[in-house]
């Protein structure tokens, strides 16, 4: 079942890029590029199946290690989140979670954003791919245990379990800001004029915050976790839109190749950034 979801996934999403590359692009703000893009794509995508192939092969955390566990050691801006742990705020966080990926759908109910679509799938793709890569790489790398993980209430296997040490950073929050924060961007560059962009813009910062308050109840991610995941979400919301702006000629991308060695080594193609002054 998972390999059929997985397929499934890349089927859409090789749909909306190429959809997006094909189709005629009337009153856009933006400009998509068969290589640029396709190589962004294909790099994002490649660095997600990366990360997650890093966080399955975490380690449970020794007892050692728990019982040496201390809220002492925690930051002060972090240590009253040690502890907390909510089912319940677990599974009511997924509704702003899920509810998120539908606003930049929401767009479509305009006219000149309906006849861009296949361009905004394209944005959107990129955006989310992008969140991800950085979010999977880095929990995969990082050994950070959740807040739960110091309730000692709770049972040792469910506090050791590999999935618990990845508290940094916030994937819900960086997912959840990510896309509401695409919806605000493309919603302001498609409708500069409109007396409703302090409302989209508002909505869009809102719903990953909510998402980051119950991922802390829930005990899954500390206050900094969930700062930076919004932070990491909404800058790929807001640039990735903004990479592709018509007539932004000091920001640009172009591929690049390199070589990276370590316990996984691999050779990479992406997209450099470059601001020119």
């Amino acid at each position: 079942m998972k390999m059929i979801k997985n397929a499934f996934l890349l089927i859409v999403v090789c749909f909306l890029t190429f959809s997006g590359f094909s189709q005629e692009k009337k009153d856009s703000p933006y400009e998509t590029n068969f290589v640029k893009d396709g190589i962004w794509i294909a790099s994002t995508v490649g660095l997600n199946v990366l990360g997650v192939k890093i966080i399955q092969e975490k380690d449970n955390l020794s007892l050692t290690d728990l019982n040496k566990l201390s809220k002492d050691d925690i930051w002060g801006i972090d240590r009253w989140a040690a502890g907390y742990y909510s089912e319940q705020a677990n599974e009511d966080s997924y509704i702003p979670f899920y509810a998120s990926f539908v606003m930049p759908f929401a767009l479509l109910l305009n006219e000149n954003e309906r006849g861009n679509a296949g361009q905004i799938s394209v944005l959107f793709v990129e955006t989310m791919a992008t969140t991800g890569a950085l979010f999977t790489i880095t929990a995969g790398l990082v050994e950070k245990s959740r807040p739960l993980v110091y309730n000692e209430s709770l049972e040792t296997e469910k506090r050791i379990d590999s999935d618990e040490q990845r508290s940094f950073f916030a994937g819900h929050t960086a997912a959840t800001a990510a896309a509401s924060f695409f919806a605000a961007k493309v919603f302001n560059d498609f409708n500069p004029d409109s007396p409703l962009k302090p409302f989209v813009w508002g909505v869009g910062a809102a719903v990953p915050a909510l998402v980051g308050y119950m991922r802390i109840k829930a005990g899954k991610h500390f206050l900094t976790d969930n700062l930076i995941g919004y932070g990491v979400g909404a800058a790929a919301g807001i640039l990735i839109p903004e990479l592709h702006k018509k007539g932004n000629k000091n920001l640009q991308i172009y591929p690049t190749a390199s070589f990276n060695q370590g316990e996984y080594k691999f050779a990479s193609q992406g997209l450099a950034l470059n601001f020119q002054f």
